[in-house]
């Protein structure tokens, strides 16, 4: 899925609140809630939230964190959907304010070990 085709679901569903879902390094599923007004902004991966906040995560001096975007997880939840106004979810990876993959971003520790498997000969195949 293209951001474009993310922006056009949003204004065909009136969806007025997004969920940038990510998960801590115990697992637990996070998020940041934004209004419509902020939606493009989430898509380009420029809302930041404070990691210190997060159990596991980054101390106060270090905590200025990055939720950039999987356009391929992008939802409109229908269980949300109320009076004609929608909301929606998509899953994040953490990064730093430098821009680099956060250690403590499950997703990104998979991408990182998945592409080192890949340089040995291994492949992953799920389901």
């Amino acid at each position: 899925m293209t951001r474009d085709e993310i922006m056009k679901i949003v204004e065909a569903q009136n969806v007025n609140f997004f969920r940038l879902q990510f998960v801590d390094i115990f697992g637990f599923t996070k998020n940041v809630a934004i209004p419509r007004s902020q939606i493009g902004k989430a898509l380009d991966g420029q809302i930041m939230f404070d990691g210190s906040s997060i159990d596991g995560f980054v101390r106060i001096d270090a905590s200025d964190m990055y939720l950039k975007p999987d356009y391929d997880t992008f939802v409109v939840m229908p269980w949300r959907i109320k009076d004609g106004v929608a909301a929606a979810r998509i899953i994040c990876d953490v990064y730093k304010s430098d821009n680099t993959p956060f250690w403590g971003c499950p997703r990104n520790n998979l991408k990182r070990v998945l592409a080192e498997a890949k340089e040995m000969g291994y492949t992953m195949n799920v389901g």
